[in-house]
């Protein structure tokens, strides 16, 4: 253990309350440059713990910067990871709040929908295939709680992968149907065409993402369980969002998804 566990609380709590009031607040490596990836996750499962009290539930999982474009995009080598809860769902066709957020950027990716649980440590994409129950069009809409997005891999995982909504489009497509590892996709905003990308650029293939996710959290007692929503990672750069922005991403043989902003 790098930091304490007071300190990992009070990061937690500085966290929480950048994201209720979305005021963002320095990287907490910049005070505490010993914070590792392994304080990093206990204090997001300190947040995560306190939603779920509240009445949240886990609808799935997240893998962040898992495309060189991504990781290049924000000076690190390697992804990062996080919980999808209940409340952070959005929907077509119901704007969200763009004042109620930080610094808001939108990812397009190819989501999967589990039908069984998977394991944990050991955990191969023969087993990822086997539970994928659909295969879906989604957008991530991602929000760092910590200034100008000057994170480091320790920052980003504290603040859940600097995840803040999730939306998915209405189609679904069983995984025996389509090539995952070779699914076109494009980013409009307004009309106006502003990012494309494969999903081979997800690790070579969004599968590997899911695959080590699951290893990944295993040692943290999490488990990737039947019904949960993975977001594997973009295989674009993060846009930026302004009010009023219309997004559309659309997936060649997947369907497509729209989200809005006020």
């Amino acid at each position: 253990m790098a930091v304490s566990d007071d300190l990992r609380a009070q990061i937690a709590a500085d966290l929480a309350r950048a994201e209720e009031t979305a005021v963002a607040i320095d990287p907490p490596t910049a005070a505490h440059p010993d914070l590792d990836v392994v304080d990093a996750y206990e204090i997001q499962l300190i947040n995560i713990r306190r939603r779920l009290d509240a009445g949240a539930k886990v609808a799935g999982h997240k893998v962040g910067l898992a495309s060189e474009a991504m990781q290049k995009m924000m000076n690190v080598d390697e992804p990062d990871y996080g919980h999808l809860l209940d409340d952070m769902q959005y929907f077509e066709g119901k704007p969200i709040d763009f004042s109620a957020l930080c610094i808001p950027r939108v990812e397009v990716e190819v989501g999967f929908i589990l039908g069984d649980d998977l394991p944990g440590e050991g955990c191969t994409n023969e087993d990822v295939v086997r539970a994928i129950e659909w295969v879906v069009p989604s957008i991530e809409l991602i929000d760092s709680r910590i200034k100008d997005w000057k994170i480091t891999l320790p920052d980003t995982i504290a603040d859940n992968a600097s995840s803040c909504g999730w939306i998915l489009g209405e189609q679904r497509v069983k995984i025996a149907d389509i090539d995952t590892g070779d699914i076109d996709a494009t980013l409009t905003r307004n009309g106006e065409v502003i990012a494309q990308g494969n999903s081979s650029e997800v690790l070579g293939h969004p599968l590997n993402a899911v695959s080590w996710l699951a290893n990944k959290v295993s040692s943290f007692g999490v488990r990737l369980r039947k019904g949960d929503v993975i977001l594997p990672g973009t295989a674009t750069r993060a846009i930026d969002i302004a009010s009023g922005d219309h997004f559309v991403a659309e997936f060649a043989g997947l369907g497509s998804v729209t989200l809005d902003f006020t």
